[in-house]
């Protein structure tokens, strides 16, 4: 177990608090961790850190910044076994799914430090003699970044890729449950060359260390990944000083089995696409509707499948689902079960947390599959983020394509067909930001990352969510 202190302009420091919070593993109920309960003055010194680092950095040729960043994410990889172990302690996901999260991380900052070389402006005609319109992109300043508990490294890289490519400097702010991952992030920054301040990792309780994060006025930006609720309260105390915010929060993706889909890979697409991480991925298949001609078929399959899902151990590379992250999670789990068999669904599999040897710790649950399910139940709108799946029966493309975009989140939807015209269709009537045609979830670096209604606002990855981290100054040149 280690004690982590708060990550400052690239010293390691205790928070004027002195306090100290731990951090539990999901699968044995034991401190593997303890961080620093940061104040707002932790915050204020982290953001003064980063403000005075950015106006040096900024100014370091963006094809330099890429070469650091590209050093971080040798150190990354070079850290790649610890990294993982420690993200199976404080998340409980997989050994090998938290190997693909380390590689991930590293990957998404490559990808970022590829566009050091694109960061363009343009040059337009004046409407007067002897004059240019210049406009460029420049860095935000300092951006605060709050990551998720689900994929905690990963979504850490995500967002200080692009941020410190672009030549902002950053301040993350990982969740209580997992932190430590991201934590490590500092000693590595060193290691790679990035200066100090321009990379700074805190901790804290979100309504203290995150709300005076979120609300300084040295603060030019606000990424975040997390919940619904957390994402409106952030953007209501960013408005005070106007700071650019961006979100990615919750999703309740449908999954959507047309007549002529491959029933086996979509069978294997569904699998994947509930169950990966224990369910908590935020493009997760939440919800699937299947044609009423297929429906036994498919059921019969999926079914089979679910049933040998093997729950236990996550460093063991037997085991497919590991725990939840938390007890409260868990009993979020049964919540929904007991309200679901209340409002007249059946249970399929499943259905009840894990009990017996080796699971008398810890915080596991049944792969869960409802049937009976009508699209007016709760567990139809309120996201599970866990190994709960609906099932409901569609006979018509309207009737489905109604259901689907019956929900106040806007983030992915997954459909598998074999016909032309229903894709289209499909592309054109679901009120989604990511479509997935015939396989289960899962973004690309390349792609843009971005959510309709209650799923948040500004989007990542790709070209446009490299363009979030700059804004635009204006030049009228007058050469007369």
């Amino acid at each position: 177990m280690k004690n982590y202190q708060l990550f400052i302009n690239g010293e390691w420091r205790e928070s004027v608090s002195g306090e100290t919070a731990a951090v539990i593993s999901p699968s044995s109920e034991v401190v593997v961790g303890t961080v620093q309960k940061g104040t707002e003055a932790d915050a204020l010194a982290a953001l003064k850190a980063a403000e005075a680092a950015q106006k040096l950095w900024r100014m370091v040729p963006a094809r330099k910044r890429a070469d650091i960043m590209r050093n971080f994410a040798v150190q990354i990889r070079t850290n790649k076994s610890r990294l993982a172990e420690l993200l199976v302690q404080e998340q409980g996901k997989l050994l090998r799914v938290a190997e693909i999260e380390v590689e991930a991380t590293a990957s998404f900052i490559e990808y970022a430090c590829d566009w050091a070389r694109q960061i363009e402006g343009d040059i337009l005609p004046s409407d007067n003699p002897d004059e240019q319109i210049w406009i460029q992109k420049v860095p935000r300043g300092v951006v605060v970044a709050i990551t998720a508990w689900n994929f905690p490294l990963a979504l850490a890289g995500r967002k200080i890729g692009p941020a410190l490519v672009a030549g902002n400097a950053i301040v993350v702010k990982p969740t209580a449950e997992t932190p430590l991952a991201t934590l490590e992030l500092g000693d590595l920054a060193n290691k790679a060359g990035i200066p100090a301040g321009v990379l700074n990792i805190v901790t804290g309780p979100g309504r203290v260390m995150g709300n005076a994060l979120v609300k300084s006025p040295i603060t030019k930006m606000v990424t975040m990944t997390g919940s619904t609720p957390a994402g409106q309260s952030i953007f209501r105390a960013a408005s005070e000083n106007l700071a650019h915010v961006q979100l990615e929060l919750g999703g309740k993706a449908p999954f959507i089995v047309f007549a002529d889909a491959n029933l086996d890979a979509a069978v294997d697409a569904a699998v994947h696409s509930r169950f990966d991480n224990c369910g908590q991925v935020c493009t997760c298949n939440e919800r699937m509707y299947l044609h009423e001609s297929i429906y036994d078929e498919f059921m019969d399959k999926f079914l089979g499948k679910v049933r040998r899902l093997k729950v236990g151990d996550p460093m063991l590379a037997s085991t497919d689902i590991g725990p939840k992250v938390n007890r409260s999670e868990l009993e979020h789990m049964e919540y929904l079960v007991a309200k679901s068999l209340e409002e007249g669904a059946r249970i399929a599999t499943g259905g009840k947390r894990m009990t017996g040897a080796g699971f008398d710790k810890g915080f596991w649950f049944e792969p869960t599959v409802l049937v009976d399910v009508t699209q007016d139940m709760t567990i139809i709108h309120e996201e599970a983020f866990g190994p709960i799946l609906p099932v409901v029966k569609f006979s018509s493309f309207d009737e489905v394509i109604g259901y689907a975009n019956d929900c106040e989140f806007g983030l992915a939807a997954m459909v598998c067909t074999s016909d032309m015209k229903t894709i289209m269709r499909c592309n054109t009537e679901l009120e989604f930001g990511e479509i997935y045609i015939n396989r289960g979830h899962g973004e690309q670096h390349q792609g843009f990352h971005n959510g309709y209604k209650m799923s948040g606002s500004g989007g990542e990855d790709g070209k446009y969510g490299f363009e979030q981290y700059l804004e635009k100054k204006t030049f009228y040149v007058n050469f007369a």
